[in-house]
């Protein structure tokens, strides 16, 4: 809700689906955060590697969280509407209705989430035909992607889904569509998940040859075959329908949607760093690395001229900044990962009563701790004998390997899109990790880089806005908003006391695995033993 007296002024709101929420934000057009509000969203796991959403609870989490962020304005302010979500699949029939994902034939979970790793015999069988399109995936497609997806459920759910579908939607396409009746797609979708070129359109033979020659007898239009940039305004804008769903104004722009990792790109890749004393001030954006660290991690890479990268998806043009081609690399999981290793310790109820003892998040408690320990122990005391294993969700990049269980992460990725022809001096954090100021050090001590942190932590947020002012017209092009809506918040410099340290840790953990059964986190601490939490 609106706080405190505000200016009049133009607002744009920004939705936000994650993986496990859903977030709205009221937005000036300084970029600055004037409402925000949360919603969580249920999560099916029916059985291994499954994992599913409903497409009609996440549109009502949506319609929760922008009536509360629009409390106590004049709504005729709102200028702008911009979505951005996971690169979840979302299934309708041939009305608009969702069909069932899943053996049990529940069509209320309509949604393979991004995570889902079911496609794995697909996937294999799609690499394994060595497409040219794959040469924009880093020349080995994921198992996140939808491609293998939708062979699975061709193969899998004949009856019950593929013969009654209509439509598949990446889910923020979905969501513009619910917004406004419009099903063209965004470019960034199509072209990141769905293997779409913006310059040539979709490949007849592609589809042909992994068996889903469906979509091309019917001009692509389950799929998509009317294309927008990021940001372009849809059809009339938000519809009368939809308007009172959301308790906004009937008509308002909408704009073409991003991916979740995207946006949070657009939020903080274009803010002016003078006065700050980094390298990229006086270089090109192209030097600038953004990363976008939530459950997952995403790093986005533009540059002017296309680059091919092993095992590093892309390039894609114009996916994310208008004119510029995108790589991205990326870690499975991250925050999941954290979350999975602290919760799973035995330890964890007494870490949990003693960080609630001190009114403290247990992340917040347990930096704290190693905060003292490194105070009085030496530095790599905690990894003397131990490495960093972050896969435990197969490696995304830049080795494109499903089933690797172990793997260093963001350096790694950053070395390898520098040897394809990046050349990366400075990186921006956002995302909900951004917020821990352990990770956010370790970032830049691990890499050598200075980390720039947004004035705005909600980034992601920020960047669904940008694609709202875009469509409203109010800002001639994405990058204009960009730079007006962007802001330095916090910068963080590598401490080189500790880069022996982490040089000798890197070094010793590149290209190596251990078994799935290792006990790990991804912070390098390994504890074969857990038996206690840190004492208070």
């Amino acid at each position: 809700m609106l706080g405190g007296d505000q200016e009049p002024g133009n607002y744009y709101v920004g939705v936000d689906v994650g993986t496990g929420s859903v977030r709205a934000a009221l937005v000036d057009q300084r970029g600055i955060l004037l409402a925000f509000a949360d919603q969580p969203i249920n999560h099916w796991e029916p059985q291994l590697n499954h994992h599913e959403q409903s497409s009609e609870d996440i549109w009502a989490a949506c319609c929760v969280v922008t009536k509360q962020v629009v409390q106590g304005i004049d709504v005729n302010q709102i200028r702008g509407l911009g979505f951005d979500a996971t690169c979840s699949l979302v299934v309708l029939d041939k009305q608009f209705r969702p069909l069932p994902v899943n053996h049990e034939g529940d069509a209320h979970r309509n949604i393979i989430m991004w995570l889902d790793h079911r496609a794995v015999s697909q996937v294999r069988r799609i690499n394994e035909t060595k497409h040219s399109v794959l040469q924009c995936v880093g020349g080995v497609m994921s198992v996140e992607m939808q491609a293998p997806k939708l062979l699975w459920l061709k193969e899998n759910l004949r009856e019950t889904c593929w013969d009654k579908a209509g439509h598949f939607f990446d889910l923020p396409d979905f969501l513009s569509w619910k917004a406004t009746g419009v099903t063209a797609r965004s470019l960034c979708s199509l072209v990141c998940k769905w293997t779409y070129s913006a310059e040539k359109g979709w490949d007849d033979s592609f589809w042909k040859m992994i068996g889903l020659e469906d979509f091309v007898a019917d001009n692509y239009n389950k799929i998509g075959n009317q294309v927008l940039p990021p940001g372009a305004s849809l059809g009339n804008g938000l519809t009368p329908e939809a308007a009172k769903d959301l308790g906004l104004p009937a008509g308002i722009a909408v704009a073409a949607s991003l991916i979740d990792a995207h946006a949070g790109g657009l939020g903080v890749i274009g803010a002016d760093v003078r006065g700050y004393g980094l390298a990229c001030e006086g270089q090109p954006v192209t030097s600038r690395l953004a990363v976008i660290c939530g459950t997952s991690s995403c790093h986005m890479g533009i540059s002017k001229d296309p680059i091919f990268v092993p095992g590093v998806w892309g390039p894609y043009f114009s996916a994310m900044v208008p004119g510029f081609w995108l790589n991205e690399g990326g870690q499975s999981v991250t925050g999941k990962l954290i979350d999975h290793m602290v919760q799973g310790h035995a330890a964890f109820p007494e870490l949990q009563a003693k960080a609630t003892a001190r009114c403290q998040s247990v992340y917040a408690y347990l930096n704290s701790h190693l905060d003292l320990i490194k105070k009085a122990q030496p530095v790599g005391f905690l990894t003397v004998d131990l490495h960093v294993w972050p896969d435990f969700h197969g490696n995304r990049s830049p080795l494109a390997d499903l089933t690797l269980k172990g793997m260093f992460g963001t350096r790694l990725i950053i070395e390898a899109m520098e040897a394809g022809g990046h050349s990366i001096s400075t990186l921006f954090l956002c995302g909900g990790l951004s917020k821990n100021p352990l990770f956010v050090q370790m970032h830049a001590d691990i890499t050598g880089m200075p980390v720039v942190l947004s004035q705005e932590v909600e980034s992601v947020l920020v960047g669904a806005a940008i694609l709202g002012a875009c469509a409203s017209g109010d800002f001639a092009s994405v990058q204009e908003a960009m730079a007006r809506m962007s802001k330095v918040g916090k910068v963080v410099f590598p401490r080189l006391e500790d880069k022996s340290l982490h040089q000798n840790s890197f070094l010793r953990t590149s290209f190596q695995t251990i078994p799935e059964s290792s006990e790990t986190c991804s912070t390098g601490i390994i504890n074969p033993h857990p038996t206690s939490a840190p004492p208070a």
